[in-house]
């Protein structure tokens, strides 16, 4: 199973981006939480600031849309080269539409779940998505506790995933660290999203080796 470390520039020193970018040039992607102070009770970054940082990141651009009306606003983020745009269930009219047209423009379409959120509906769906993000925290704000009562979710979809034959990508975001991220690489996540633990490193670069390392250890 191949291991992907995503750090969040969410926990990155805003002032100097394309510098904190070069720190962490061996992730695997570039993880940008987009928040829109209605879905979640933050504000971050939006369509201009990625198709900035499209033209200076030096891995590909992960997009974390937690905004209402994602069938409206996720195409744009596709459109300016985001290799990959995942959208929250619970915000999304009609999620099958929607990563059709995702796909369609040449992006990775995903959805994400929050902590509360059933992932028995998208079983049967999966094969329309590239990824799907099981939160492992309540979306809105970096830094908080990692909930392992989420890990079920991912033994469903790693399962689901093998009956079909799918390569979908299961990913983790929230709380992830050396002491959880064996616990979410067991339960079957290979797509790993770490902020304050990558950038509050002495060197970031060895923070995400290190992560790598030890999702690879835990992964089957």
């Amino acid at each position: 199973m191949t291991i992907r470390i995503n750090p969040s520039i969410l926990a990155a020193d805003f002032v100097n981006f394309e510098s904190e970018l070069q720190r962490i040039a061996n992730a695997d992607l570039m993880h940008i939480d987009i928040m829109d102070n209605h879905f979640v009770p933050n504000l971050t970054f939006g369509l201009a600031m990625v198709e900035r940082l499209q033209q200076v990141t030096p891995k590909p651009l992960d997009i974390h849309l937690m905004i209402d009306d994602p069938d409206r606003w996720a195409p744009g983020y596709a459109e300016v080269g985001a290799y990959s745009v995942t959208f929250h269930a619970e915000a999304v009219a009609d999620a099958v539409k929607l990563a059709r047209r995702l796909r369609e423009i040449g992006a990775r379409a995903g959805i994400a779940l929050k902590p509360g959120t059933a992932v028995e509906p998208y079983l049967e769906l999966l094969p329309e998505f590239d990824q799907v993000l099981v939160m492992t925290v309540e979306p809105g704000f970096g830094g908080q506790s990692f909930m392992q009562s989420t890990m079920p979710k991912l033994g469903l979809l790693r399962t689901q995933a093998a009956a079909l034959g799918l390569d979908v990508w299961l990913q983790v975001d929230g709380g992830i660290s050396e002491d959880t991220i064996g616990i979410a690489a067991e339960a079957g996540a290979d797509t790993f999203v770490a902020g304050s633990s990558v950038f509050a490193a002495d060197n970031p670069a060895a923070q995400i080796d290190l992560l790598r390392a030890l999702a690879t250890e835990h992964s089957h």
